[in-house]
């Protein structure tokens, strides 16, 4: 099995070509302005039009309202709405029927109960993300580099493609892979050297680890 690999919060031409570069299969770009990796629509829509066909990509909103993915749709023409916040399977649904662009639904995990409704959108979404509960009065739900107990997935029933977020770096995304059996990886900050500052060695380094993870022997204690 290929692990499929996400690289998220891509805001600029030299981490888009390092996640090309390095084999990466999505490329995440975020519209959520409280995020150190925010993206207008004048630059998100340049990064993708220097992506496009070269990998996924996917843009990532938060409780979105119409016009805010309307205007995603037009300018940037995304491969995935990734729904990073409250959003209810009727709304997700809306917005694939609405848009026609299927959906990554992301799911904040801190313990097996936060599980137990993800089953409610597997008809409307393509795939699922599942992260770490972000931090209480966290300003944004994601790509804070904390991770969960990544046995919670193990054995969960999941019956969408999914990928494994959360405090995933080159360091230690192969054991997180074995140990949750995720079938996809998504990383943020754990490949940057700054916020928003994409380390292009390590976004090489990620998807190297990642991609050994079913061969290579486990370097991690």
């Amino acid at each position: 099995m290929t692990i499929q690999v996400k690289i998220c919060g891509i805001n600029s031409v030299e981490s888009a070509d390092a996640a090309v570069r390095a084999g990466a299969d999505f490329a995440g770009l975020i519209f959520q302005r409280a995020s150190h990796r925010y993206v207008g629509l004048e630059r998100a829509s340049a990064i993708a039009r220097h992506l496009r066909g070269r990998i996924r990509l996917v843009a990532l909103v938060v409780d979105p309202s119409d016009e805010e993915v309307g205007a995603i749709a037009r300018d940037v023409a995304p491969d995935f709405l990734q729904l990073h916040g409250h959003e209810t399977p009727a709304r997700v649904g809306d917005l694939v029927s609405r848009f026609h662009i299927p959906a990554i639904k992301a799911f904040g995990v801190a313990e097996a109960s936060d599980l137990a409704n993800v089953s409610a959108y597997n008809d409307v979404a393509e795939m699922f993300l599942f992260d770490a509960k972000p931090p209480a009065n966290a300003a944004t739900p994601g790509g804070h580099g904390v991770a969960f107990d990544w046995q919670l997935l193990r054995n969960a029933s999941v019956a969408r493609p999914w990928l494994l977020a959360g405090g995933l770096k080159p360091e230690n995304v192969t054991r997180a892979i074995r140990t949750s059996g995720a079938p996809g990886v998504d990383v943020c900050s754990g490949v940057e050297s700054a916020p928003g500052v994409k380390d292009l060695a390590r976004v090489a380094a990620f998807v190297e680890a990642a991609r050994s993870a079913h061969s290579a022997e486990e370097t991690q204690p």
